[in-house]
């Protein structure tokens, strides 16, 4: 089996468009499992806490000696 993972835009009938190169790529006649994955609240904040905790880390490794590669 294959996957693909790709974002796509609803349009306002509640439709969407694959891009070309991968609709040629799915066969035809027969059938597709498909999951559909929407983004909630949760998602977003776990997101922003992920994203925050990532910067943190990565400014309690830096100290003033690292400052040098800053005038580079």
């Amino acid at each position: 089996m294959k996957a693909y993972e790709l974002s796509l835009q609803i349009t306002e009938e509640g439709k969407f468009d694959l891009p070309a190169d991968l609709a040629a790529e799915l066969p035809r006649g027969q059938g597709l499992r498909v999951i559909i994955l929407v983004p909630d609240g949760a998602d977003s904040q776990e997101g922003d806490a992920w994203d925050r905790l990532t910067t943190e880390q990565f400014l309690a490794g830096y100290s003033d000696a690292d400052s040098i590669y800053d005038t580079i």
